[in-house]
C-alpha cells in the first residue's frame, strides 16, 4: 500500500491514500465521515443506487486493518449516515470479525442510531465531549474547537467538511481532489466514503496539505 509518513507534532503518522491515517504511536487507526448506510437511505428514498458502493467501502475498511493491525480505531464522526437499514445489518456482521479490536465513534451531526445500538455492537460514543489521547484531540466539527478551551494546548483531528483541493493545468483547466488539511491548530481529514462531495479549501503557506489524486499522495 502507498502510504506518506507524516511526522506531525513529535507523531508518526501514515497517511493513506485510501483516506485514512495510522498514528503509529498509539496503533490506532483514524478515519472520518464513512456515512455507512447512505446508499440505503438513497434506495429507501426510491432513488436506486447499487448496494456495492457501501460493500467497497467496507471491504477497504477491512483491508486496512489487516494491513495496519490497530488496537483502536477512531471515528471522528459521521460513521453511520441515517436511520437504521439494511446496511446497518451488514455492519454488525462486519463488527464481529473484530470484537477485538476498541472503536471509539465522535458522534457526528448523521449519527443518529440510537445510543443502545452502539452499545449492542461495543462503539464507544463520544457525543458531548471530546476523545483526547496525550496531546491530540478529536471532535467531528473544527467550527467547535472553541467550545473546549480547557483544551487549547491539544492539536485537533476533524472531519465533517470533506475537503477537497483545486489543481489548475494548462489551458485554465482545473480538477479537485478529496485531501488531506493540516494547519497550525486543527487537521481536518478526507470523507472515508468515496460516495461524498467535497468542499474546496484554500492553501495558506503554513498548510499542509495532501492531495489524494489516482491512489497517490501528492504534497500541495
Amino acid at each position: 500500500m502507498k502510504q506518506h509518513h507524516f511526522h506531525f507534532k513529535d507523531q508518526h503518522l501514515w497517511l493513506s491514500p485510501e483516506r485514512t491515517i495510522f498514528w503509529e504511536d498509539q496503533k490506532t487507526l483514524i478515519l472520518s465521515d464513512s456515512h455507512f448506510g447512505k446508499t440505503g437511505h438513497f434506495r429507501k428514498s426510491g432513488i436506486a443506487l447499487p448496494q456495492n458502493i457501501f460493500v467497497e467501502d467496507l471491504q477497504r475498511l477491512f483491508n486496512l486493518l489487516q494491513f495496519y493491525k490497530p488496537e483502536h480505531l477512531i471515528v471522528v464522526g459521521d460513521l453511520f449516515h441515517s436511520k437504521s437499514n439494511k446496511e446497518h445489518l451488514l455492519f454488525e456482521k462486519w463488527r464481529n470479525d473484530f470484537t477485538q479490536l476498541h472503536i471509539s465513534l465522535i458522534k457526528g451531526n448523521h449519527d443518529i442510531l440510537h445510543k443502545d445500538w452502539y452499545k449492542q455492537i461495543n462503539i464507544n460514543v463520544f457525543a458531548e465531549e471530546l476523545l483526547r489521547i496525550n496531546t491530540l484531540a478529536f471532535i467531528h466539527d473544527c467550527a467547535h474547537i472553541d467550545n473546549f478551551p480547557q483544551h487549547t494546548d491539544a492539536y485537533f483531528f476533524t472531519g465533517h467538511l470533506h475537503p477537497g483541493i483545486s489543481i489548475r493545468g494548462k489551458s485554465r483547466q482545473h480538477l479537485s481532489f478529496p485531501c488531506f488539511y493540516f494547519n497550525e491548530h486543527f487537521a481536518v481529514l478526507p470523507a472515508f466514503s468515496k460516495f461524498s462531495g467535497l468542499a474546496l479549501i484554500d492553501k495558506k503557506k503554513t498548510d499542509n496539505i495532501f492531495a489524494i489524486v489516482d491512489d497517490e499522495l501528492i504534497k500541495m
